[in-house]
């Protein structure tokens, strides 16, 4: 059985901690909000933008974030946060980026806390708020750009019609609120002209001065979606009612033809032309078996859309928006929520999946214990690849697992309630249970003692009695694809599409605790290194980007896993807190977010995937500090290591002013950071790309340096401490790489100490060595071998030969002295650890509250955001 030892549950908690500030004026909510960060989406990609070069992808979603895309390599290029609050608000339907790839207009379910909706207009290299369109009556479900980028036009929801803004200075220029229903297919033609469609049924056709031409109802269906103008003036519409797409004259919108569907299951809701016109492209709810597995896919017809067809896969879930590429081939997004791109022979070149567990069909397979402390689910559909959670043990368990018969299904008899699987109308004693409009069941629980149930849905969790009178309504994250009730009747449990799954009280609806599973099945919130998986959302008014910030920044504040062993047994975050506080004799933590947080560093110029010719570059770029913290320290970094030519750097305390850096890139592809401190901590890198096209001069190839530190303790002053094999191993350690001296390495250095030589003061001795002597063009090693050992908040200290256990803090060597070393290195550095719960050097594990053990397993990180190098991690049973 395969464990992971959960280590840091330190965020889903946050609420407990801090008293949210709420802030008045219409402003969005100022407080902290936890979010799940994977560096992709975590729900459904409502709509795709491209620009005219096809440099760069955008995507919006329904996690409350914009992301930019390198369209080559499905490199993420940045994450823009608009403001966000709860329930829906922030939730992007809409996107677009204008031809020349400089704007970003994202909208949706966007009221920033005002009685009308936004669109925020975003820069693509800075990702600064720009500009904010407002006044719009409802959420926003369609942007477009015009092919010349003069133009933006917005699809509204219900019957708000259309507007149309001038995009030199976003002025409207035109309107037309004659429209009965959503909006949800928009397209501009090559002369300005512009074609839309609405669940009201019509198709609308305009000319370049935004006059109506035409008015006609969709042919095929009632619902058109999707709306393609091809570069020969035709019109394809894709519907989402009909397994159907309709071709149109871009003069008149008179009926032309449709193309052979034969075969199809599922709705073609979103179709496009390719950029010549010759080929035609359709999908929605489409599924078909590609060798032997049920996929999303695609129809493409030749001649176009009257000639032969392909099927080719392209999702696990609906597709939700298709555009052709200028050189052939189509980008797409999907619900998944996943991106890809298909070239013009068909095949997927690029796929950006999601990280997320799929809990669609988990329903009956979502165990949860008397308590609600130990959880079962699965990874994959119709709950495959189970695992299982214990809250109180922070444990996750993945198969082949144990039986376990605490562990029940959600009970679905005892109440007669029907049709509530995946339908709009599920029933109580045959009545209807009424949902939000379009808003399908897809879940039940009834509670152990059938006196009430639960439904969870599309868009919201509700708790009725039996009776069928709500007793409450929340808004969820995703679909609630399964619920469950603990035994004990105290607590809910539902796993959403977001891929977490959530802890509810069953008396009010009050979220409890969340865990968040990645889908890689190692790492999870809160296990080891995830803490880079969460972090706070921290928004800046209506009129400004929101910041984020990782949870490892924090840890040292708000790591409180007592507090999380005790919310199931209370049900009540204040208790639960007043009984940890107790035990641990700690008072209560005031500390306020705010107070601690990392500068922000945007990079000016040069932009991302820009082309360089000279190793000399000026790197521009702003600083802002939240906190209002000076700035302590700039660091630049190329491909990922510290760089010593710093110039032209100005520290001021705060301000948005331009600073200027100086680095030295190689004659090659590169990557260059920049990360600013301050007294509490570092700022997020701000990278970008560079793509070298100068001339590359050949030169001797001289064989790197190496600088090896090697340490290990046996014989401790402590006898109690005494090991058989460290000091041997650094021995044996340095042997070994100093025979690389002609080999790997022109010259080999190594220092050892062990045993007595390792005392406290020796090792920071040779920490500073390393500094001193490594440079760009060296290699460093550092081993050590001994005991480890974590302080009751969770910090590793590596113990030297002088050490007392009960005196760490002056007696031992903290790692963040190790780390700080390495980190400063200019060259490349590999760092072995051989120590009880070596793991720690990366975040802490789990610790037992009386004692500080732990097991620790070996594991292998290379790359890591906080220190650059491959790391080997050695553990030892505590």
């Amino acid at each position: 059985m395969k464990k992971v030892i959960f280590l840091s549950i330190i965020l889903f908690l946050f609420f407990l901690f801090i008293s949210p500030e709420f802030s008045s004026g219409g402003e969005p909510p100022n407080e902290p909000i936890l979010r799940i960060e994977t560096e992709v989406h975590t729900a459904v990609i409502n709509r795709i933008g491209i620009d005219a070069e096809n440099r760069y992808i955008v995507t919006g979603s329904d996690d409350k974030t914009i992301r930019v895309w390198d369209l080559s390599d499905g490199r993420l290029i940045r994450i823009i946060r608009p403001p966000i609050g709860d329930g829906d608000e922030g939730k992007i339907y809409a996107i677009a980026l204008s031809p020349d790839g400089n704007t970003i207009a994202g909208a949706g379910w966007t009221k920033a806390s005002e009685g009308f909706h936004n669109i925020y207009l975003f820069d693509l290299k800075t990702g600064s708020l720009i500009k904010r369109l407002t006044g719009f009556p409802n959420v926003i479900d369609q942007l477009s750009y015009s092919k010349d980028g003069r133009f933006l036009v917005v699809g509204l929801g219900r019957d708000n019609g259309i507007r149309i803004y001038k995009t030199s200075d976003y002025s409207l220029v035109a309107e037309d609120k004659d429209y009965g229903f959503d909006i949800y297919g928009t397209d501009f033609d090559k002369y300005g002209r512009l074609v839309t469609s609405s669940y009201d049924g019509y198709i609308r056709l305009y000319d370049s001065s935004f006059k109506l031409i035409a008015k006609k109802k969709a042919r095929s269906g009632s619902r058109p979606f999707q709306v393609s103008f091809s570069p020969q003036g035709k019109i394809a519409v894709g519907l989402e009612d009909v397994v159907a797409v309709d071709i149109l004259s871009g003069k008149d919108l008179e009926y032309l033809y449709s193309p052979d569907t034969t075969g199809i299951d599922g709705s073609l809701g979103r179709a496009s032309w390719s950029s010549d016109g010759r080929s035609l492209y359709a999908g929605g709810k489409f599924q078909k078996k590609f060798d032997g597995i049920w996929q999303f896919a695609i129809r493409r017809w030749s001649a176009e859309g009257r000639g032969q067809y392909i099927d080719f896969p392209v999702s696990a879930n609906t597709l939700m928006h298709i555009i052709p590429l200028k050189d052939g081939g189509i980008a797409f997004g999907a619900y998944d929520p996943a991106f890809g791109v298909i070239n013009e022979m068909n095949e997927r070149v690029l796929f950006i999946s999601p990280s997320i567990a799929d809990y669609r069909g988990l329903l009956e397979n979502l165990l949860v214990s008397y308590e609600g402390e130990t959880i079962q689910f699965g990874y994959e559909t119709w709950g495959a690849s189970p695992a299982r959670f214990s809250v109180v043990n922070r444990i996750l368990e993945s198969e082949p697992l144990s039986p376990e018969p605490g562990l029940k299904p959600p009970l679905i008899t005892g109440i007669d309630i029907t049709d509530w699987e995946d339908t709009y109308e599920p029933k109580l004693n045959r009545v209807v249970l009424k949902l939000d409009e379009y808003e399908k069941c897809r879940s039940l629980a009834i509670s152990p003692d059938k006196n009430s149930f639960l439904l969870g849905a599309e868009w919201s969790l509700r708790a009725y009695d039996k009776n069928g009178n709500e007793k409450w309504n929340i808004s969820t994250p995703s679909v609630a694809w399964a619920v469950n009730i603990s035994g004990n009747g105290k607590v809910a449990v539902a796993a959403f599409g977001d891929g977490t799954i959530r802890w509810f009280r069953m008396s009010d609806g009050k979220e409890l605790l969340t865990l968040f599973p990645h889908k890689d099945k190692r790492k999870w919130v809160a296990s080891a290194g995830s803490e880079e998986l969460i972090g706070w959302h921290i928004n800046n008014g209506k009129d400004q980007s929101a910041d984020f910030f990782p949870a490892s920044r924090f840890r040292s504040t708000y790591y409180r896993a007592d507090i999380i062993e005790k919310v199931l047994k209370t049900v009540d975050e204040d208790e639960a807190i007043l009984l940890a506080d107790k035990e641990s004799g700690r008072g209560k933590q005031e500390t306020s977010i705010q107070k601690i947080l990392p500068p922000i560093v945007a990079i000016v110029s040069p932009s991302d995937s820009s082309e360089v010719s000279s190793t000399q570059i000026t790197v521009r770029f702003t600083i802002r500090t939240p906190s209002g913290e000076p700035i302590t320290g700039i660091k630049a970094l190329v491909d990922g290591r510290p760089v010593s030519a710093q110039r032209g750097v100005s520290i001021k305390p705060k301000g948005d002013d331009i600073r200027e850096i100086e680095v030295t890139i190689p004659e090659r592809d590169s990557v260059v950071s920049i990360i600013a401190e301050n007294i509490y901590s570092a700022s997020e890198p701000a990278t970008i790309t560079l793509k070298w096209r100068g001339k590359k001069e050949e030169k001797f190839v001289i064989k790197p340096k190496l600088y090896a530190l090697a340490i290990g303790v046996s014989k401790y002053e402590d006898k109690d401490l005494a090991l058989n094999f460290p000091a041997k191993d650094a021995v044996d350690f340095a042997n070994a790489v100093t025979k690389q001296k002609g080999e790997l390495y022109r010259e080999v250095v190594v220092k050892v100490l062990t045993d007595e030589k390792a005392t406290k003061d020796n090792i920071l001795d040779g920490l500073e060595w390393l500094e001193q002597e490594v440079t760009s063009k060296d290699v460093a090693m550092l081993f050590i071998a001994g005991h480890g050992v974590n302080d009751p908040t969770g910090n590793y200290y590596f113990l030297p030969v002088d050490a007392d256990s009960d005196k760490l803090k002056r007696t031992g060597v903290v790692f963040s002295e190790i780390k700080t070393t390495i980190a400063s290195l200019a060259g490349k550095t590999i760092m072995f650890v051989d120590t009880c719960y070596s793991g720690n050097v990366m975040g802490t594990r789990k610790t037992d509250s009386n004692n500080n053990k732990a097991t620790d397993h070996n594991r292998l990180s290379c790359g890591s955001k906080e220190v650059k190098g491959c790391f080997l991690y050695i553990g030892q049973e505590g």
